[in-house]
């Protein structure tokens, strides 16, 4: 088991889950990283199918939700999630990923009993992936990383909602069987779960993007007049942004231990390697450049972790943790910018090939800084806060 990823005080109970999902990453599903079924556009959907089916045999599907439906607290999920990524085909085979994962927390929090029996249970047994559709196209004044700009428009007929919009960066909607949409209507944003595919729904291209670790890749997609049965909105209308924050906090720390799992075993690799290698007379680690950067990589990993469960704490105790979250989005996703960087360079040029999963995992923590908002964006909102709270305290 990973000595990078032991912590005191997890309950026993997810302990003994992310032992099990850790042998299951590291026995089963690396040895498929170099398949040539891992394209540009993520796994294929018959390479999914086929790690699903064994991590179903070796009991680690959904390891997050409980048989009784409940899921773990945060701390425990991230025990979890962490050793998922220790590949990364990890969480897809293990249907920890993202947005799957995101979207079974919202529907587990907001879904109606009836929406939760029609979706819930294809989507926990892994038998169906989701699409979250908020994002669209820059060139269309559409939301990004300021959702208030959203274009996409619904209007009631009779007792259907009718959608009409483009969106973009929609990951795995090529394959997806449900999707969350978010429109807006006179109220404000709303939020609507869809069967897909439909009709109305067009991918127009799936994007080429820096990142390849997601099935389905990511989509321009367009609605057109999209007919979604009244009972299909997700809550109320114009309360689409109060259930997005439902989903956001912790859908940005699940990303964090997902890739901090990734990164702890590129260092592994790249641990490997410099003690192996031979150059100037000495194994590379015992040349100070390249022992400090691995010396440097702890240090960053320790503190992401550390930062993670810190978050993890403040979610568990029934606080939204916008703030916390913000802020353990920021730190670990730069601090394991840094850690993957180090890895490419302490292994020269077998750090920039395919040889190793050193390269992707460069490749997809270069993404993961902007996706679920970019660092800039998390410091801005943080800055507002600290604005507002010392006006507070100043009553001002």
């Amino acid at each position: 088991m990973s000595k990078l990823l032991q912590r005191e005080g997890v309950p026993a109970r997810a302990l003994a889950i992310a032992d099990k999902v850790e042998a299951f990453v590291r026995e089963t599903v690396a040895l498929y990283e170099r398949d040539p079924r891992c394209g540009a556009h993520g796994p294929s959907e018959e390479l999914a199918d086929e790690m699903k089916a064994l991590a179903r045999t070796a009991g680690v599907m959904t390891p997050h939700i409980l048989d009784d439906g409940d899921h773990l607290t945060q701390t425990e999920t991230a025990a979890v999630l962490m050793r998922s990524g220790l590949s990364i085909l990890g969480p897809l085979a293990c249907h920890t990923c993202a947005p799957d994962e995101g979207n079974m927390y919202l529907l587990g929090k907001v879904a109606s009993p009836e929406l939760k029996e029609r979706f819930l249970p294809r989507m926990v047994d892994g038998s169906m992936r989701s699409a979250f559709f908020m994002t669209e196209p820059a060139e269309d004044g559409g939301a990004g990383s300021d959702p208030s700009m959203m274009q996409t428009t619904c209007k009631m007929d009779g007792n259907h909602w009718v959608v009409n919009g483009r969106k973009t960066f929609i990951t795995g909607a090529d394959g997806a069987g449900m999707g969350i949409i978010m429109a807006k209507s006179d109220d404000g944003a709303c939020m609507f779960l869809v069967d897909l595919p439909d009709s109305a729904i067009r991918i127009e291209r799936v994007m080429d993007t820096i990142d390849s670790s997601m099935p389905g890749g990511h989509a321009v997609i367009t609605i057109d007049n999209l007919r979604i049965p009244a009972d299909q909105m997700l809550g109320e209308s114009g309360e689409g942004f109060k259930y997005a924050q439902v989903r956001l906090a912790p859908a940005r720390l699940s990303h964090c231990m997902r890739w901090l799992g990734a990164c702890v075993r590129a260092h592994e690799i790249a641990t490997n390697y410099a003690n192996r290698r031979m150059a100037f007379g000495k194994a590379l680690i015992d040349h100070e450049g390249v022992g400090f950067m691995l010396a440097e990589n702890l240090m960053d990993l320790k503190q992401a972790e550390l930062m993670i469960y810190w978050c993890a704490d403040v979610l568990d105790s029934g606080a939204q943790g916008g703030a916390e979250s913000s802020m353990a989005k920021v730190a670990v996703s730069e601090a394991l910018m840094r850690v993957a960087d180090r890895c490419v360079q302490c292994m020269g040029g077998q750090g920039v090939s395919a040889d190793t999963i050193v390269e992707q995992v460069f490749r997809e923590i270069r993404a993961f800084r902007i996706y679920d908002g970019p660092t800039e964006v998390h410091k801005w909102s943080l800055a507002k806060k600290i604005k507002r709270d010392w006006k507070a305290e100043n009553g001002l």
